[in-house]
C-alpha cells in the first residue's frame, strides 16, 4: 500500500489551510499514493479560540476536504474541529475519498506539559477503525500515542496500519519522545505507524507559541519498530510503501496481542 503524509504549517485561516490541501493532495495523488494523511488541526493550528473555527462533518471545510479527496481518486485523513454538544468542540479526524467515509474523535486529551486542551475539546469514546484499499486502518490522533492500550486495541480490531496525524508541541527532549513513542506503538500493536505532525512553523519565518504547533518529524514506523522514512522539520510530503504482511509476521514472531493479558 503506498501512502503519502502531508507535513503542512496550518496556519489560523481554514481557507488558507484547503489550499494547502489541495495542493498536497495532488501530489500526493500524482505520486500514486491511496492514502495521504494531514496532520492534527489541518482546519485550523492551535491557539486560537476553537468555537467560531468548529463545523459540522457536512458543513463548509469538511464539504470542500471531500470535493478535493474524490477530483484525485484518493483518501485523504485530516484533522479538523466539530462542535460538541456541551460548547466545547472535539478534535476529530475526517477521513473522506476512495469509497469511504467516517471520522474519529480525539480520545486522549492533551492535559499535559502545561496545556490542558480539556478546557475546549471535549473527548471522543470510541475507538475507530476504516478498511482502505483492503487494508483494515486504525485512527489515532497526537497525545493517544501516550496510551498503548489505544493502539493494541486498534491492532485487536484487525488493523495493520495505524494513522497518527499530531500538533505535536516542542520542549526539552519532546523530539526524543516522539520518536521513541510512535516507534513503541508500532512494537506494541504489530502495526505500521503513520505518524504525521505539523512541520515546524519558524522553518517558514512563523513563530513557536505556547500552543503545541509542530515540530515535523512525520514518520512511518513498521511492525517492528523500524524508522522506514522520516521528514526533517520542515513541510513536505513523505511517500512509502507498505508491506502490509509485515504487520501479520510481526504479530507472530513478538507474540504481542495474543499473550498480552491486560
Amino acid at each position: 500500500m503506498r501512502i503519502a503524509l502531508a507535513q503542512v504549517v496550518s496556519s489560523t485561516d481554514s481557507e488558507d489551510n484547503l489550499k494547502l490541501i489541495d495542493q498536497y493532495v495532488r501530489q500526493a495523488a500524482e505520486a500514486g499514493a491511496r492514502l495521504v494523511v494531514f496532520p492534527e488541526a489541518a482546519m485550523c493550528r492551535f491557539g486560537v479560540p476553537l468555537g467560531p473555527v468548529a463545523e459540522p462533518l457536512d458543513g463548509p471545510w469538511a464539504t470542500r476536504v471531500r470535493a478535493l479527496a474524490a477530483d484525485a481518486g484518493i483518501t485523504v485523513i485530516a484533522g479538523m474541529f466539530t462542535p460538541a454538544d456541551d460548547g466545547r468542540v472535539r478534535n476529530t479526524l475526517l477521513v473522506t475519498g476512495g469509497g469511504v467515509e467516517t471520522s474519529y474523535d480525539k480520545i486522549h486529551l492533551f492535559d499535559a506539559f502545561g496545556f490542558a486542551e480539556s478546557d475546549t475539546v471535549a473527548p471522543g469514546a470510541e475507538p475507530v477503525t476504516v478498511d482502505i484499499a483492503g487494508a483494515t486502518i486504525g485512527l489515532a490522533t497526537c497525545y493517544d500515542v501516550r496510551f498503548p492500550g489505544l493502539f493494541q486495541e486498534l491492532a485487536g480490531r484487525g488493523a495493520s496500519v495505524i494513522v497518527l496525524p499530531a500538533s505535536w508541541g516542542a520542549g526539552p527532549g519532546k523530539r526524543d519522545q516522539w520518536d521513541v513513542l510512535v516507534r513503541a506503538r508500532a512494537l506494541d500493536a504489530g502495526a505500521f505507524v503513520v505518524a504525521c505532525d505539523q512541520a515546524d512553523p519558524t522553518t517558514v519565518g512563523g513563530e513557536a507559541g505556547k500552543a503545541p504547533t509542530g515540530i515535523g518529524a512525520s514518520l512511518v514506523a513498521d511492525p517492528f519498530g523500524a524508522v522506514v522514512a522520516q521528514l526533517g522539520a520542515e513541510p513536505g510530503l513523505l511517500v512509502a510503501d507498505l508491506d502490509l504482511d509485515r504487520a501479520g509476521t510481526a504479530r507472530e514472531r513478538t507474540g504481542v496481542l495474543a499473550n498480552r493479558r491486560f
